[in-house]
């Protein structure tokens, strides 16, 4: 089932995330986890590029801007027709991430909003694909939200900074310090995709399990009637659009 219910509709509205079991099949996942091993299989990354993924700030501003596309995703058509259903009329791929959170080593990712490095105006035109490819629980590193976080706006930007300093980009205001005891856990299983609105507070703790927790994740932004910031890290290019997502 791709397209949402009106309970689930509402469901995303008030607590910013939804949580959609089964939204893909055992073998769309194998599929998908193939996919990118004949992509790693075929990469040579600089050693300087090897960097575990944080939200932390020492480490985005290391971060380097690559972009790798997995092509003839199985997502790609459930997509569409869930985008179809929320309304979306011109929604556009701007980033995609494949996360292997490998056992007992994936690193925990801190409280962050996703609107933080992916700006836009007016707010609320960026929506998050989270596709659990593995199962994702309590010990390898699920992922935790505070439901009803996205109403208040962003408290925290990572912008470019100006050309010729370094590093490239910089952050401007600071995070919150978040009560813990408003996160709650959303542990999924295999195939389950989770609606991430892009000012919602979420975050994910340390694998400590023996497990992968392996995800593959992509953003949405609604362009019509957008504007994306020339401040933010990723921009769109002349050989690199944000491709739009129906064709």
């Amino acid at each position: 089932m791709a397209c949402l219910s009106l309970s689930q509709l509402q469901k995303f509205q008030e607590d910013g995330f939804l949580v959609v079991e089964g939204f893909f099949s055992a073998d769309e996942c194998v599929a998908m986890q193939q996919r990118i091993g004949e992509i790693v299989g075929k990469m040579d990354v600089p050693v300087h590029c090897r960097t575990e993924f944080s939200t932390q700030e020492e480490e985005q501003l290391r971060a380097q801007e690559i972009s790798w596309y997995l092509q003839r995703n199985p997502s790609t058509k459930l997509a569409t027709a869930l985008a179809r259903s929320l309304g979306l009329q011109m929604p556009v791929v701007v980033q995609s991430m494949y996360i292997f959170k490998q056992p007992r080593f994936g690193g925990e990712v801190s409280p962050h909003q996703d609107a933080s490095f992916l700006y836009t105006e007016p707010l609320g035109r960026v929506l998050g694909l989270w596709i659990a490819v593995e199962d994702a629980t309590l010990e390898n590193g699920c992922l935790w939200f505070i439901p009803g976080s996205h109403t208040s706006g962003v408290s925290r930007r990572m912008v470019r900074a100006p050309a010729g300093s370094a590093p490239g980009t910089c952050f401007l205001g600071s995070e919150p310090a978040w009560d813990n005891s408003l996160f709650v856990p959303t542990p999924v299983q295999r195939g389950a995709l989770v609606l991430i609105h892009g000012e919602v507070v979420h975050k994910s703790e340390q694998n400590l399990s023996n497990h992968s927790r392996q995800a593959y994740t992509f953003h949405l932004m609604e362009a019509s009637g957008t504007i994306w910031s020339p401040e933010n890290w990723l921009q769109p290019t002349a050989e690199l659009p944000f491709p739009p997502l129906y064709t």
